[in-house]
């Protein structure tokens, strides 16, 4: 199977039991995860090659974080070593009408502080399809914005498929910024990834007639949207994630999917969320495996849709499903029953 490399940044993510709140812990659950690790891990459980391409410590939170990923299949040897710490977020969950909360601790993290010198793009490159990445890893410092521009040109010079989820950051670079960098970026980019806000908040592209904060969507708005972000940038493909949220625990969930002049729109799902961290992420990974594997554009949207839909209902970052396990969703079997 065609072998897809994603970078960024693998983190170690503390959480609270439960529901509690930050002032109410007394211990926290550890596990790992990041935007395109979460992408490597969910191909990897599609039965894709999956490659993840990072910086970090030597010591053993390091290594914690290679043998995670190695643990669910992703290929780790192009990970680089050194640095002094593995990046950190702290997690609070979110219920009803209290919204979840996300506190970094990443900076000076290994891949913050990497050198261009430290990645050998062409040789990463080789026999390799597609390669993903997020507007995470820009936005962690102008080294790793630079290192991310290097792949992106590597992975043009040899033919590789580029997607990106623009996944704006609010806690990491301001919206200039983000529009500064990210629009030299998207110059390499096929497939582009946004979610209903981030157009707006890293190019100033809105969809009208929709409110998120109310649940409010209108396709005609978003069709503009990804027509808006085509003609800017030349992208084959605009997907946009569709989250009608009521509460910090249900939420409505769907895509949209442009190539060129053609849309396309999912089914919806009406979603009880046990956790939404990683959502964008394996909605990504689905478009990916989708392409990668021939799905028509509106059979590639509803899989990726199903994907996502199964991670919010799964503790930690990684998406721990099976391409089976989603076809048979985006079928219709959403009734949750046992399988015996």
């Amino acid at each position: 199977m065609s072998k897809v490399i994603t970078f960024g940044e693998i983190m170690l993510r503390l959480a609270p039991e439960g529901y509690y709140r930050f002032v109410q812990a007394n211990s926290y659950g550890a596990t790992y995860g990041g935007g395109e690790a979460n992408v490597a891990v969910s191909l990897a459980g599609f039965g894709i090659d999956a490659g993840f391409v990072t910086k970090l410590p030597k010591h053993e939170i390091g290594q914690a974080a290679v043998n995670k990923l190695r643990e669910f299949g992703v290929d780790t040897s192009l990970i680089v070593r050194g640095g002094d710490r593995v990046g950190i977020y702290f997690l609070e969950k979110g219920a009803s009408q209290r919204p979840s909360k996300v506190i970094y601790d990443r900076a000076n993290s290994a891949v913050a502080a990497a050198s261009e010198s430290d990645f050998d793009w062409a040789g990463i490159f080789k026999g390799v399809k597609w390669f993903h990445f997020t507007g995470i890893t820009p936005a962690l410092s102008d080294n790793a914005a630079a290192i991310t521009l290097a792949a992106c040109k590597a992975a043009r010079a040899a033919g590789v498929t580029v997607s990106c989820d623009l996944n704006y950051r609010v806690n990491l670079w301001s919206r200039e910024k983000a529009g500064e960098v990210m629009g030299r970026l998207m110059e390499y980019v096929d497939l582009c990834i946004s979610n209903e806000e981030d157009a707006h908040d890293v190019f100033g592209i809105m969809a009208s007639g929709s409110d998120v904060t109310k649940g409010e969507i209108n396709h005609d708005g978003y069709k503009e949207v990804a027509a808006a972000l085509i003609k800017r940038f030349n992208f084959k493909q605009v997907a946009i994630t569709l989250r009608e949220s009521i509460t910090a625990n249900d939420n409505n969930w769907g895509a949209m999917l442009c190539t060129g002049n053609d849309f396309y729109f999912s089914k919806k799902y009406a979603v009880h969320i046990v956790d939404r961290v990683g959502g964008g992420d394996s909605f990504g990974a689905g478009l990916i495996y989708a392409n990668l594997t021939g799905m028509s554009p509106q059979d590639g949207l509803e899989f990726a849709v199903a994907a996502s839909c199964l991670k919010h209902t799964i503790e930690g970052d990684f998406n721990f499903v099976s391409a089976d396990e989603v076809k048979k969703l985006a079928a219709g079997n959403a009734s949750g029953r046992v399988q015996r």
